[in-house]
């Protein structure tokens, strides 16, 4: 059944498209959103007949803090950094819409920070939300990668860490699996980086960014299933002038 889920998700994964937005004020202060969004026509071509047998409606809207303070019984039971993980999250705002009538199944979490470094992995905003809810144990995640941001005003640092290794080799058999037997297939599935900055760009680190017209800002695609299988390639580093 575990295996199942996993499969499941990793088909509604490499059937979806993904856009990490980021803007930065020349205070170090700016926004982020997280939106994540299925393609529906690739989604049939893998759901085949289950496609027209879904019956599922979900609009939910949040901020992280709503969790904190609804299940604030759960929350204080956690060990002092495992609640300054919490919140780190704490103005996130989510918005999650999963309708099998409109067929849109979108995600969107977003944040407004005062300093780059501050930003939190949005991936994993759903996951703490359901662990303070269901006072679950941090160590039961199964996340195999974080993600981490810097700034110094001229040096700006995507960071994507591997945290466990045998999560990894997982989701590469499964990413493998899944390639044998829908590789054929024309799927849309992208990983958009769209990112915004206060001062020229000078130089980045992945020949394949394309700069804007502004000079200011830049877009980075991956194909999804890459990213699942390595995270690390979404590395970035921008210097600006």
């Amino acid at each position: 059944m575990k295996y199942l889920v996993v499969f499941l998700s990793l088909i509604f994964f490499t059937s979806c498209q993904i856009t990490e937005t980021l803007t930065i004020h020349s205070d170090g202060s700016g926004i982020i959103e997280l939106e994540q969004f299925r393609e529906e026509n690739s989604y049939l071509q893998l759901a085949g007949e289950e496609y027209s047998k879904e019956n599922v409606f979900q609009d939910t809207a949040y901020v992280f803090q709503d969790y904190i303070t609804k299940y604030n019984e759960n929350f204080v039971k956690y060990k002092p950094e495992e609640q300054q993980l919490f919140q780190k999250y704490a103005n996130v705002k989510a918005h999650i819409k999963r309708s099998s009538y409109e067929k849109e199944f979108r995600t969107v979490f977003s944040l407004q920070f005062n300093k780059v470094s501050k930003i939190p992995d949005l991936f994993k905003t759903e996951d703490y939300a359901s662990d303070i809810q269901h006072n679950y144990a941090l160590e039961a995640e199964n996340h195999y990668f974080r993600i981490e941001y810097a700034f110094d005003g001229k040096i700006f640092k995507r960071s994507v860490s591997i945290i466990n290794t045998a999560e990894l080799e997982k989701a590469k058999q499964d990413c493998e699996k899944f390639i044998s037997k829908y590789g054929s297939s024309k799927l849309v599935q992208s990983y958009v980086l769209k990112y915004h900055f206060p001062k020229n760009i000078k130089s980045f680190s992945n020949p394949k960014a394309i700069i804007g017209s502004d000079k200011k800002s830049l877009i980075l695609e991956f194909k999804l299933s890459d990213c699942l299988q390595n995270p690390e390639m979404t590395n970035l580093e921008v210097v600006l002038e």
